[in-house]
C-alpha cells in the first residue's frame, strides 16, 4: 500500500492525493484534473508523488469514459517525460514497468481512434514519454500545437522561430505574430516522407496509418531543414530543437 503522507508533490506532503483521485474517480471534470497536474507535474517539474499515481492513471486509462482515459494518459505521460530529473523515487522506469507498458497499449489503442489533431498529437507525445524518448517527449505536442518553435541559430546564436501552420511555413529572427508582412523569412524545406529516418520515420508512419495525414506533414517539415535570415546558415530543425532541449537539462 502506497505511504501517501510520506511522498512529497509541488506543495508539500502528498497525504491529499488519494481524496483527490477518488474524487476525479467518481466526479470527471477538468477542474480536479488541473489539481491534480498541478500537484504532480507542476511545470513539468515531477515528484515522488507523480510516480507513485502511475498505477491509478494506468487503471484510469482503460476507462471506458474516453475523456478520462486521454487525461490520464496525457498526464502520466508528461510525468514519464520527466523520469530523468532529480525526484528521489529512484529508477521509475523499473519499478513501474508493468504500469508503464499498459499505458503504452492503451496510448496505442487511443492513437488509432483519435480524430481531433490537438489529441492526437498530446497522444503522440505521450506515447514518446512512456517509450523514454528523450526530449520530444516534451516539445512534439508544444511545437505541432502552437505551429511554432523557439530555437537557437546554430551558427550566429540568434533566437529563431520555426513556423509551422496557417501563417506558412518559414524562418525569421522577427516576432512574426506582432509583425506585418515586410519581415525577413526563409521557407522551410520539408524532407520527403523517403527521406525521413529514425524518429522522423516512425512518428510519420504512425500519424499515416492512423489517417492523420496534416499531421505527417507537419513532421516532414519538423525534421526538414532551414536557413538563418540573419547569417545565411543552413541547420536540421529536429537537431536544433533538440539542441535547445539539451541546453537547458
Amino acid at each position: 500500500m502506497t505511504d501517501w503522507p510520506r511522498l512529497s508533490h509541488a506543495y508539500g506532503s502528498a497525504e491529499d492525493i488519494p481524496a483527490l483521485l477518488a474524487r476525479i474517480a467518481s466526479e470527471p471534470g477538468p477542474e480536479l484534473w488541473s489539481d491534480l497536474w498541478s500537484a504532480l507535474c507542476h511545470q513539468g517539474s515531477v515528484y515522488s508523488a507523480s510516480f507513485a499515481a502511475l498505477p491509478w492513471l494506468a487503471g484510469m486509462a482503460d476507462s471506458e469514459d474516453r475523456g478520462q482515459a486521454v487525461n490520464a494518459l496525457n498526464l502520466a505521460g508528461a510525468i514519464m517525460a520527466g523520469a530523468e530529473q532529480s525526484h528521489g523515487a529512484g529508477d521509475v522506469r523499473t519499478q513501474h514497468s508493468a504500469d508503464i507498458a499498459t499505458l503504452l497499449a492503451s496510448v496505442n489503442r487511443h492513437l488509432r481512434t483519435a480524430t481531433h489533431r490537438t489529441e492526437y498529437v498530446d497522444l503522440l507525445e505521450s506515447m514518446l514519454g512512456f517509450e523514454g524518448v528523450v526530449g520530444w517527449s516534451e516539445d512534439l505536442a508544444w511545437g505541432l500545437g502552437n505551429e511554432e518553435y523557439q530555437i537557437s541559430c546554430p551558427g550566429c546564436e540568434t533566437d529563431l522561430f520555426i513556423v509551422l501552420g496557417e501563417r506558412g511555413f518559414f524562418c525569421t529572427s522577427e516576432d512574426y505574430a506582432l509583425s506585418d508582412d515586410s519581415i525577413e523569412t526563409r521557407p522551410l524545406r520539408p524532407t520527403s516522407p523517403a527521406g525521413l529516418a529514425g524518429l522522423g520515420r516512425r512518428l510519420h508512419d504512425i500519424a499515416r496509418a492512423d489517417g492523420h495525414h496534416e499531421v505527417a506533414h507537419l513532421l516532414t517539415f519538423v525534421f526538414g531543414s532551414a536557413t538563418c535570415p540573419d547569417c545565411d546558415i543552413d541547420f536540421s530543425v529536429a537537431d536544433q530543437v533538440s539542441a535547445d532541449w539539451a541546453d537547458v537539462q
